[in-house]
């Protein structure tokens, strides 16, 4: 049996209740939610099946100790102190990421430089050597946290940020983090049992993350590296064992997952990362000015799209949304459809008002997920029977 201990697992403003759902599901323990994070207690393999599975996670932290200070020598003390060597040998390499927000520090990488000059100087003074800094590919990854004077030591089990999933080798201008996608399609309530359309797919990253989710394929299987896959109690056989164990609960969706782009090269983008993903029977991407179709389907059709915002765009951003409003009340009855976007002006001009909006961030961008449920046989707003 392996020793239980606290983890840490980090997200976006807004998917705490869907982190915390997905970790119930996964079978976390005491699960605890907060600010843009979520505590919770599993063992070894469960850290290993946290970074794999998750979608709605940006990182899964270990914390190590927690102490407060109230000078720059208090950190320095405390890292000098802290028996490194358990983690790291003196050959290895290591890297620093911190958030600071108080009195005693001001500037996160002042705050890492103190807590390196702890680290290194206790392997000198034990080994008369010291282990390396190296920001690009350390062995170990350590994440600094102060609040006012709490500081906190974690070991970053994830290295890069988990919506870095393995699969995105081609990209469009401001593409949708693959974190944000998957979010994205559990708020708005998609259970994989109607079709799903993305009629503005870019380079595809909200088909991806729906067939993925409708497949039961672990988040991150296309990923090639985890920062745990470094540690010395590292153990590679564990680690496949539970893969294949996630592996086992993968299913063939029964519903269609459809991306139209009118534009060639994103449809070639869209195509090359769904391959990536290996998931080219499950869906389906067309070269279509979505304003020049209407539903195909027979029965509820579920639509999720991130249109332009107008920060790139040429031309009539208000024009743009009015259209795409016109297009979904002419052509698109029997329709769940939800848009994400930061121009809440420009979604004053869709004509349809929205039963649900949900505030999220696109990046630093304050942006909304509306939804707009479209009734059979009228262009009124009206409650789907689903």
């Amino acid at each position: 049996m392996y020793e239980n201990f606290t983890m840490t697992a980090k997200t976006f403003y807004g998917f705490e209740d869907l982190l915390a759902k997905e970790l119930l599901a996964l079978g976390a323990q005491k699960i605890e939610k907060q600010n843009r994070l979520v505590r919770f207690v599993g063992d070894k393999g469960f850290m290993y099946k946290a970074n794999l599975s998750l979608r709605t996670a940006l990182k899964i932290l270990k914390p190590l100790h927690t102490s407060q200070i109230e000078s720059e020598q208090d950190l320095y003390d405390l890292c000098h102190d802290f028996p490194w060597e358990n983690y790291l040998d003196v050959d290895s390499s290591f890297a620093i990421d911190s958030v600071v927000n108080g009195e005693v520090f001001r500037h996160s990488k002042y705050a890492a430089l103190k807590a390196k000059d702890g680290m290194v100087d206790r392997f000198r003074s034990k080994y008369n050597r010291r282990p390396d800094v190296d920001v690009e590919n350390p062995t170990l990854r350590i994440n600094l946290h102060i609040q006012h004077t709490t500081c906190t030591l974690s070991l970053d089990s994830s290295g890069a940020s988990l919506h870095h999933r393995g699969y995105r080798t081609a990209t469009n201008m401001a593409p949708i983090n693959e974190v944000l996608a998957a979010g994205l399609v559990q708020l708005s309530d998609w259970k994989a049992n109607t079709d799903f359309l993305d009629p503005m797919c870019g380079s595809g990253t909200l088909l991806i993350e729906a067939a993925m989710l409708a497949c039961r394929i672990p988040a991150n299987i296309n990923r090639r590296f985890f920062a745990f896959e470094k540690w010395l109690d590292f153990e590679a056989e564990l680690f496949e064992k539970i893969k294949q164990s996630q592996l086992q609960k993968v299913i063939n969706p029964t519903v269609k997952i459809i991306g139209f782009d009118k534009a060639p090269s994103a449809v070639t983008k869209a195509v090359l990362n769904i391959r990536n993903a290996n998931l080219t029977e499950f869906i389906t991407v067309e070269q279509k000015n979505f304003f020049n179709t209407h539903k195909e389907s027979q029965g509820p059709l579920h639509l999720l799209s991130n249109p332009p915002y107008g920060e790139r765009l040429d031309g009539d951003i208000k024009a743009l949304y009015k259209s795409i409003g016109n297009t979904l009340k002419q052509g698109y009855a029997q329709t769940h459809a939800w848009l994400i976007s930061a121009n809440t002006e420009a979604l004053k001009n869709i004509g349809l008002r929205p039963s649900r909006k949900i505030k999220l961030f696109n990046g630093k961008l304050e942006s909304y997920l509306m939804y707009y449920p479209l009734y059979e046989g009228t262009k009124r707003i009206h409650k789907l029977n689903s």
